[in-house]
Order: structure tokens, then C-alpha cells, then sequence
């Protein structure tokens, strides 16, 4: 399958970008200048932090900081794999094994599980990220979450270009985040010999609008989708284009950076690129 902005490829541009990489060894970026209750911070993990902040710096940079934008604006977002910090884990296995130091469900079960902490769902589950950004920046028109890699963040992208195209929004927030140095995450890319020293948090936002608005910079030129079916027992797909690097972040993190060309190779099977050009 081949896909590309509906009607003319010239129909969809981009007003505004941003992008948050964390360094080594930093472990979050504070969102509070862009909460509108300081209070929900607690309920707030990595990748809520790092969506919040990089969705409001797009839309500062689009000059929509501060605006209301209400029904007519969309989001859609792609989130990484689930995150989990060791720390948060320990207590729940300490609470689950047996006299002989086994796993025991049974004890997980009728107690283990209750040694995490309550808020601990709030601050991994994928759709926490997109709740936060749109309560932030009172965006309430219709909503894509997808997961958790690259590929999927260019579905979310033509799923925005549609709802553009077809005038279901005036606005679209379109972006990736991925908490990726943390116990689970790293466990993962382990297992399937994926560049683990490479491995970021990351969050990047880009705001579309339809061509026409005196905000646009960068105008969608081109967007390809396309999937081969495989048996993943047997091959292994080679990845290419950062999709373990920063995760669904690298779309719009490539945008944020300058380049106006993107393609990647997913573990799964798509291929997926992008073009731009000024405005």
C-alpha cells in the first residue's frame, strides 16, 4: 500500500515543530510551565513529561501557544513500548516468589501485585500521554493513539493528513514519544539484538494545518506507507531510520531537525517515508 495526503500532495502543511531528546544519564525534563494543574504532575511518568513539553513547544512554535483550540483540533500520537523502571518492579517480584526464590502466581495473585504503587498505571499506560497533552492544550476533537513504533507514527501522520483533507479538523497535533532507557524497554530491545546503547527518550510534535493558512512552513509533498507480510519466525527484518533510536519520535524529530526528507524500515514489515518542502 502506497498512501499520500488526500487530494493534492500540496493540501497539508506543517506550522510548527519541536522535539525533546534527553541526554544520557537525565532522566526527565520538568512540563510544568505547560499544566494548567500543577497538582497532576504525580500522575504524570517520563513520556507524559516528554509529550507535554514537546507538544507545547510545537505549538508555540506555530504561533498557536496559549490558544484555545478546542473541537476543531485533532490529535494523533504514536507512543513507544510500554515503560517500567526497575524500582517500580522490585517490590512486586520480592512480594511474588516462592521459599526457593521461584515466581509463584499464586502469590502474586493474593498480594504481590499490590506492592506497586497505585499511581504507577497512570504514568505507563500509552494513552496517558495523549490524555495529558490534550488536557494541557484543551485539544478536544478527535483522537488516534497508536503504538509503538515508527511505522505506527506514520499511520498516526496519515490519519491526521485524512481528518485534514476531509475538514473533520482545522488543526491537527501530530507526534511520537517513547521513554525508552528503563528496565522493561531495555530488556526488549536486548532480546531482539536492537542497538540498546543507542536507545533515548524522546518526544517530537508537528502541527498541520491545511495549505492556505498564513502559518505554513513546510508543505507534506509526499507520504508512503507500504507493508510486506513475513514470517517473523523465520526472518528477521532489519531496521532502519532511527525507529530504535528515538522510537516514534523520528519522523518528526527528523522535521524538527531540519531534514525534509524521511524513510525508515520497521521490524514489522513497513516501509514508510516522507518528503517536504518550504512552504
Amino acid at each position: 500500500m502506497t498512501a499520500r495526503p488526500r487530494g493534492e500532495g500540496s493540501s497539508i502543511v506543517a506550522t510548527g515543530v519541536a522535539s525533546v531528546v534527553l541526554p544520557p544519564g537525565e532522566r526527565t525534563i520538568d512540563p510544568s510551565s505547560f499544566l494548567k494543574v500543577r497538582k497532576g504532575r504525580k500522575y504524570m511518568g517520563v513520556q507524559d513529561d516528554l509529550a507535554v513539553v514537546a507538544a507545547g513547544r510545537a505549538l508555540g512554535d506555530a504561533g498557536l501557544a496559549g490558544e484555545r483550540l478546542g473541537e476543531r483540533a485533532g490529535l494523533y500520537l504514536a507512543v513507544g513500548f510500554i515503560p517500567f523502571l526497575e524500582e517500580d518492579i522490585a517490590p512486586v517480584l520480592a512480594a511474588s516468589l516462592d521459599e526457593k526464590g521461584d515466581f509463584s502466581m499464586s502469590r502474586f495473585s493474593a498480594g504481590g501485585f499490590q506492592r506497586a504503587h497505585p499511581l504507577l498505571t497512570f504514568r505507563c499506560l500509552p494513552n496517558m500521554p495523549a490524555y495529558h497533552v490534550s488536557v494541557c492544550f484543551d485539544v478536544q476533537g478527535p483522537y488516534v493513539v497508536t503504538y509503538p513504533g515508527v511505522g505506527q507514527a506514520y499511520l498516526a501522520l496519515e490519519q491526521a493528513c485524512a481528518a485534514l483533507s476531509d475538514g473533520r479538523v482545522d488543526v491537527a497535533l501530530v507526534g511520537g514519544v517513547a521513554h525508552q532507557k528503563n528496565f522493561l524497554v531495555e530488556h526488549h530491545f536486548r532480546r531482539v539484538d536492537a542497538p540498546i546503547d543507542e536507545l533515548r527518550d524522546a518526544a517530537a510534535f508537528v502541527v498541520l494545518e491545511r495549505a492556505g493558512t498564513p502559518r505554513g512552513r513546510w508543505r507534506l509533498d509526499a507520504l508512503e506507507i507500504a507493508y510486506t507480510p513475513f514470517d517473523p519466525t523465520i526472518e528477521r527484518r532489519r531496521v532502519t531510520g532511527g525507529d530504535a533510536f528515538v522510537g516514534p519520535a523520528a519522523p518528526f524529530l527528523a522535521l524538527a531537525d531540519g531534514a525534509l526528507e524521511h524513510a525508515a524500515t520497521t521490524a514489522d514489515g513497513l516501509r514508510v517515508a516522507s518528503r517536504w518542502s518550504a512552504a
